[in-house]
């Protein structure tokens, strides 16, 4: 398995014309914004993109962007693991646009959706409320829910992986629909 090699913003954007962008991230997040040319293939369908990404990188280099890095950390170790290389882009998209660069927007986008870290904030923080509230109103037993979401949040940090990211990202509005991913897939084999 090789490490993943990381492009920084300003080495992308002169490169971009070269790379095949692959934007791992749910497809909210990415109709919120990203990089010019960019295709959505979110990160748990990476295994299914597996020979398309391979053809693609026969015509150039790959690049795998997310919104800080992480989860295309985790995308060019999975394309790695099945002799694909890749790089990712240092910060992902939120460095991208801090750095000035321009996010696309898809047309389409009728509504904005969160981005999954603030999916992620939301949900451990109703949940911590939710636990605190029923131990102080039903039983104190119940604050081991906050206690479970607060080492779950130590455990995320310290893997840097985050399992509530992973099954938040399997909510509907959350997921590609089928016909968007065959799209997306069928444009990556055309490029």
């Amino acid at each position: 398995m090789t490490t993943p090699t990381a492009l920084a913003t300003h080495q992308a954007r002169t490169r971009l014309h070269e790379l095949t962008i692959i934007d791992v991230r749910t497809p909210g997040e990415y109709a919120g914004g990203h990089l010019p040319g960019a295709l959505n293939i979110p990160l748990d369908q990476i295994q299914r993109a597996l020979p398309d990404i391979r053809h693609a990188t026969d015509r150039g280099d790959v690049l795998v962007v997310c919104a800080s890095g992480a989860r295309s950390e985790n995308a060019c170790k999975i394309l790695a693991e099945n002799g694909i290389t890749a790089a990712t882009l240092s910060g992902g998209t939120g460095a991208w646009a801090a750095d000035g660069h321009e996010l696309h927007r898809p047309q389409s986008a009728s509504r904005a959706t969160w981005g999954m870290e603030r999916q992620v904030r939301l949900t451990a923080g109703v949940i911590v409320l939710l636990g605190l509230l029923l131990g102080l109103v039903v039983h104190p037993a119940f604050q081991l829910i906050s206690a479970g979401i607060a080492a779950g949040l130590v455990f995320s940090a310290l893997t840097n992986t985050c399992g509530m990211a992973a099954i938040l990202a399997k909510l509907p509005h959350n997921r590609p629909r089928a016909a968007d991913l065959d799209n997306t897939l069928a444009a990556l084999r055309n490029r």
